[in-house]
């Protein structure tokens, strides 16, 4: 039996601030001992006495999964938070999200296989991780979604990788569609992305929010409602996700099947004039960066991110390198 009683003024015991967030009918929740419900605020303001006991034995932990099953076994790991869906943007809006994207994805023909975690904060991703080890080497991406309903710009907190694929694919698209976005290096507080990337998994997966916990007033408080989160917000939350996917699937990768050294290209006819002078060296240059980069984790549109080489290049000097059996496609 665990015991807790504590002692103090209304305002203190169920966390009522007389001007939070602008707002002085606003509740603080406290998700770690107790929610307070509106009927405090009946209460006269006088010292009360609230004890707590529990009982600490064997449970349960009910989550939400949803495997929408691609041509491939690699998955997309998308995670969102159900532990207190009383607060609006914190985290309905992921979950309203998530589900949307299930949706639209569940009606198209997949390259890889996509899993929708809806799990309680920290010990939903740790019981799940605990049960699912044997598919952790299917994991290939993976994004924490939550805080995506307000009007505030996008944030991206990196994988603990800090360079894996999927960070590349969100930062090129946050940069194709906005001028003002933030991208966080990660650090080891936050989400379910801490548990995911934790050393002993130490999984490619980000988190995708508009503005971060705790960095904006109405959080975790009575006034994260619906008057905060608005529905056009959500939908450009929902079409950013898409456009994610959308790299994600059509994401070309090659493998170098001689990458101990560069391979004598010209014995191969790969070395040749095509044209002008620029364009023979832009032809090489695609040979090389293709030849360094294709190393299973790095896609074409990473190659011509890092090399500033026009993809039509990249592409016909991938597939003169597939030809004499330099590279696959993977």
């Amino acid at each position: 039996m665990l015991s807790f009683t504590s002692v103090g003024i209304l305002r203190t015991l169920c966390g009522q601030h007389s001007n939070l967030c602008g707002k002085p009918t606003a509740i603080l929740g406290k998700s770690s001992i107790f929610q307070c419900e509106q009927q405090f605020l009946q209460l006269k303001e006088e010292m009360y006495e609230v004890r707590i006991d529990a009982t600490l034995q064997p449970g349960s932990l009910t989550y939400g999964e949803c495997l929408i099953r691609g041509q491939s076994d690699e998955e997309v790991i998308i995670s969102t938070h159900i532990c207190h869906p009383s607060m609006c943007n914190d985290n309905l809006s992921g979950i309203a999200v998530a589900t949307f994207l299930a949706r639209q994805l569940e009606k198209r023909d997949l390259k890889y296989s996509y899993r929708f975690l809806f799990i309680p904060g920290t010990i939903g991703s740790i019981t799940w991780l605990s049960l699912n080890e044997r598919k952790i080497k299917n994991i290939r991406h993976g994004i924490v979604l939550n805080l995506l309903g307000d009007k505030t710009k996008f944030h991206y907190k990196k994988s603990r990788r800090g360079n894996a694929e999927i960070d590349r694919i969100i930062t090129r698209q946050l940069k194709h569609r906005y001028e003002d976005f933030g991208i966080i290096d990660f650090y080891p507080y936050g989400y379910d992305e801490r548990q995911f990337c934790s050393p002993g998994f130490n999984l490619p997966v980000g988190r995708l929010s508009r503005t971060p916990h705790g960095e904006f007033p109405e959080y975790h408080t009575s006034a994260d409602n619906l008057d905060f989160v608005m529905p056009e917000h959500l939908a450009e939350s929902l079409d950013l996700l898409l456009s994610v996917v959308e790299e994600i699937e059509s994401s070309e990768k090659f493998l170098n099947l001689s990458p101990k050294c560069e391979p004598q290209l010209g014995k191969r006819g790969l070395f040749k004039q095509i044209g002008g002078q620029s364009e023979t060296k832009d032809y090489q240059m695609a040979l090389l960066w293709n030849l360094n980069l294709s190393d299973g984790e790095h896609s074409l549109k990473d190659i011509e991110e890092r090399s500033g080489l026009d993809m039509a290049i990249l592409k016909d000097a991938a597939e003169a390198l597939c030809k004499v059996n330099l590279l696959k496609k993977i």
